[in-house]
């Protein structure tokens, strides 16, 4: 238990007013360097647990959310005016999974090249952001996901993402993307395919 209680109600009215999620250091810039901030946050952890309202971390930050099993209950369904696509979307996992990643990169593992608006879509959406230039010829621009990016999908860190065996027993990867995958071939040639399949079976 944490000495003395107003240290941690110090934390916790920090963590309430905060307007985005708080590393540990960030906290102790407001309730003083002789608060012992992790300990308050593990007691505070403790005490929401199993609450409408849970104390998390993410990426080493800390934040107050619903809990993930009343989220249905305050999620009002609306029509988003822009879809990602395909392309959008596996760019943003090539960034995820390989982090940080310059564009060439990107299109190196895709097999094809992406469009600048690819990019600017995943970054005006808040998970992804340039991460500095590498120290190679050229000095590419690399990209890296966001806090808001694990937020969103509730995610610790980045070594929660699930891998392959994990996306195959969920049904997230059909048996056609799992081929491609061993072949060497990209989502690209896989939507030419169906264009030429459907054409094929109009002129049949």
């Amino acid at each position: 238990m944490i000495e003395l209680a107003d240290d941690l109600r110090a934390v916790e009215a920090t963590l309430f007013a905060a307007a985005e999620p708080m590393s540990a250091a960030d906290i102790a810039l407001y309730v003083g360097e002789g608060v012992d901030v992790k300990a308050a946050l593990a007691e505070l952890q403790g005490h929401y647990a199993g609450r409408g309202v849970e104390l998390v971390e993410r990426g080493g930050r800390w934040h107050f959310q619903t809990a993930a099993d009343l989220a249905h209950i305050l999620r009002r369904e609306r029509e988003e005016s822009r879809k990602l696509s395909r392309a959008a979307i596996e760019t943003l996992a090539i960034i995820a999974y390989h982090e940080p990643v310059s564009r060439a990169e990107i299109e190196a593992i895709r097999g094809v090249q992406i469009s600048r608006g690819t990019l600017d879509v995943l970054m005006e959406a808040g998970w992804v952001r340039p991460a500095g230039r590498r120290e190679v010829p050229g000095r590419p621009l690399t990209y890296a996901t966001t806090q808001e990016f694990l937020s969103h999908f509730g995610l610790k860190s980045r070594r929660d993402l699930p891998g392959i065996d994990d996306l195959r027993a969920a049904g997230l990867l059909d048996p056609v993307d799992t081929a491609l995958e061993r072949l060497g071939l990209d989502a690209a040639d896989d939507e030419v395919d169906e264009v030429e399949l459907e054409t094929d079976a109009e002129q049949a």
